[in-house]
């Protein structure tokens, strides 16, 4: 009989030797996600060896950004700045007021949802298309330059670039599947300005900066023990505050050595080289079908953009190998990233006692990829979710513990910023598991670096970098 189109017989039971051969395939997968934690600290060691390499001449996989950013906040900077922030998901513009009262702010933003169509897009339509936003925003909320002919703007621009000052950046690559021609290798602030000024807008860009810098920033703003901020959300990333002295490709700028500088690590491509990282069949795959294959090694194990694509690579493997969701259409889910990373953590949770029968995941596989499994292969999706974001939240803690291995930072937060983080099913527990695994804490010991929510870095932090720039020029 021939099966209806994007569904499945919930009731079908999954038979014995099924069952067997799901199960034995899945331990198996189990096994190349698996990572022990002497496996954790030689791919922290090489990565402590790769951060170093990047502060030098040497071309490196992390390519160690100079973001200019030379100081820090103390809490009464004040001011009025538009910030733009062009992330992987969504375009972000707010105006931030920084007030009188010390770590005192307003903020006022609005959101807009990036499509597909945008990641191959044209530049004109890219620049064309966020100008048109800040024109919006400016306009809805009447906003005038106050003692200057134009407003002036932080613009936050989560990629890897190259920057001889904090108003300029050369894009390296584009990360987090986006693929834009004409604006590799250019400025990304002339080619923003260029679209402003076409359309008359009085916006002046101020500050050029990165989205990790911005988190390190606001959240040292209110939290002084905050040593490295970090983003896990599309894509993962992490800044710190660096000695002068201590990178050799700007000594030729003669600054005192004991001179600090916010780096943006950029190390999403830690590994590009392929020397530590354990990448697995499904690993290649997402690798071969992005836009940049070789590149983000890192990233496409750790971040949101992966890990729901790895889970649905493994469900479609399964399916196809040795019958898992027989009788099932997978037609919705052989799309290239259809399953989101979120849909991980709520099957997770919703698993999280015994006797749950699942119903909500049930009716969200229903409803989005037409497939409806029986409780058996339910708890099956959710060990393979388990998997997934186990190894993802321990490869995760390697960068971290990285920074602070490198500085010598013994105690103290990292400030986090990222749905992947914040919403994903006791990612920061088991990241805080590996943390303690690598650095091999006593037993008796509590955790000695921990993980607390970022500020707002690409509202607040950019808008405190704007302030601290415009006051030192």
């Amino acid at each position: 009989m021939k099966e209806a189109q994007g569904a499945c017989a919930p009731t079908a039971p999954v038979s014995q030797g099924t069952l067997d051969k799901v199960l034995q395939e899945v331990d198996r997968i189990a096994q190349t996600f698996t990572i022990d934690r002497e496996s954790l600290q030689r791919i922290t060691d090489h990565f402590v060896k790769e951060l170093e390499r990047g502060l030098g001449n040497e071309d490196g996989d992390i390519p160690m950004n100079v973001t200019w950013v030379m100081n820090q906040p103390t809490g009464y900077e004040t001011g009025q700045f538009l910030t733009v922030d062009f992330g992987g998901t969504n375009l972000r513009v707010c105006n931030v007021t920084l007030t009188e009262e010390k770590g005192g702010c307003e903020l006022t933003q609005h959101k807009f949802k990036l499509s597909k169509h945008m990641r191959k897009c044209t530049a004109d339509e890219l620049w064309g298309f966020i100008a048109d936003r800040i024109n919006d925003f400016i306009q809805e909320h009447n906003l005038r330059p106050h003692n200057s002919e134009k407003l002036p703007l932080a613009f936050t621009f989560s990629y890897p670039v190259t920057q001889d000052n904090i108003r300029h950046g050369v894009l390296q690559r584009w990360t987090k599947g986006w693929d834009i021609s004409g604006v590799e290798g250019h400025d990304v602030v002339a080619q923003l300005e260029q679209a402003l000024e076409q359309r008359n807008i009085p916006v002046h860009i101020v500050a050029l900066v990165n989205d990790t810098t911005g988190a390190l920033i606001a959240s040292a703003y209110r939290d002084p023990e905050v040593k490295v901020g970090s983003i896990l959300g599309t894509g993962c990333n992490a800044a710190y505050m660096e000695k002068c002295g201590r990178i050799p490709k700007i000594a030729s700028h003669n600054l005192p050595a004991d001179q600090l500088v916010g780096i943006n690590t950029e190390y999403g491509a830690f590994d590009n080289s392929h020397q530590v990282l354990p990448r697995c069949d499904f690993d290649l795959e997402i690798d071969r079908a992005s836009p940049r294959p070789g590149q983000q090694t890192y990233e496409k194990m750790v971040a949101g953009l992966y890990t729901g694509e790895l889970f649905r690579l493994i469900i479609v493997h399964l399916h196809d190998t040795v019958g898992f969701l027989e009788g099932c259409d997978l037609r919705r889910l052989r799309d290239v990233h259809a399953m989101e990373s979120s849909v991980l953590s709520r099957m997770e949770e919703e698993n999280a006692t015994p006797e749950s029968t699942m119903v909500e995941t049930r009716t969200m596989l229903k409803q989005e990829f037409g497939i409806e499994p029986t409780l058996e292969e339910l708890k099956i999706c959710c060990l393979l979710a388990e998997i997934v974001c186990m190894r993802a939240a321990r490869l995760y803690a390697c960068g971290i513990a990285a920074i602070c291995k490198k500085e010598g930072v013994t105690r103290g937060r990292v400030g986090v910023d990222g749905s992947a983080f914040s919403k994903n099913y006791k990612f920061k527990e088991r990241a805080a598991a590996a943390l303690r695994e690598i650095l091999e804490w006593p037993a008796e010991e509590e955790d000695l670096i921990t993980f607390v929510p970022a500020e707002d870095g690409s509202g607040i932090g950019a808008a405190l970098i704007a302030a601290l720039t415009v006051g030192n020029h």
